[in-house]
C-alpha cells in the first residue's frame, strides 16, 4: 500500500497487518492530521532480529524518541544492527522506527532525514 505525505511516496506491507486497506488509510490520515496517536493495527511481527526490533520499537510512545544505542542494549545487540532493521521495516509509521534516533543526531530514515525529523515535529 502506498501513499504520499510531505512530497514522499510511503510504502507499507499490508500484508503484515490485520485489517483491510480502507482501515489502514483511515488511521494514517488520521496520524498525519494529529487525531490519533496510537494506531489499533495488528501487525505481524516477521521471525528474527528484525522483529525483536520492530516489537522494540512498538513500545515507543507517540511523541517520545529512543536511541538506537538504548534499543541496542536492550536486545542485547549493536546500535548498528538496530539501525540496519529500522531500515528494513516494511510498515514504517504503524512500527514508527521515525522515533529512534542517533545519541547526537536524529539519525538516519528509510524516507530521508528531512521526512524522519518532520515525523518528530508532528509528534510535539
Amino acid at each position: 500500500m502506498k501513499f504520499r505525505k510531505f512530497d514522499t511516496e510511503f510504502e507499507i506491507d499490508e500484508g503484515l497487518i490485520a485489517g483491510n486497506e480502507e482501515e489502514i488509510r483511515r488511521q494514517v490520515d488520521e496520524y498525519f492530521s494529529g487525531r490519533r496517536k496510537v494506531f489499533k493495527l495488528k501487525v505481524v511481527f516477521p521471525d528474527g532480529f528484525t522483529g525483536d526490533v520492530m516489537r522494540e520499537i512498538s513500545r515507543i510512545p507517540y511523541g517520545e524518541t529512543r536511541t538506537y544505542g538504548e534499543l541496542a542494549e536492550a536486545l542485547g545487540s549493536s546500535a548498528v544492527a538496530v539501525g540496519q532493521a529500522c531500515g528494513s521495516n516494511p510498515v514504517p509509521l504503524i512500527i514508527p522506527c521515525h522515533r529512534v534516533v542517533g545519541k547526537d543526531s536524529v539519525g538516519g530514515y528509510l524516507y530521508g532525514r528531512k521526512v524522519k525529523e518532520k515525523l518528530l515535529e508532528l509528534e510535539e
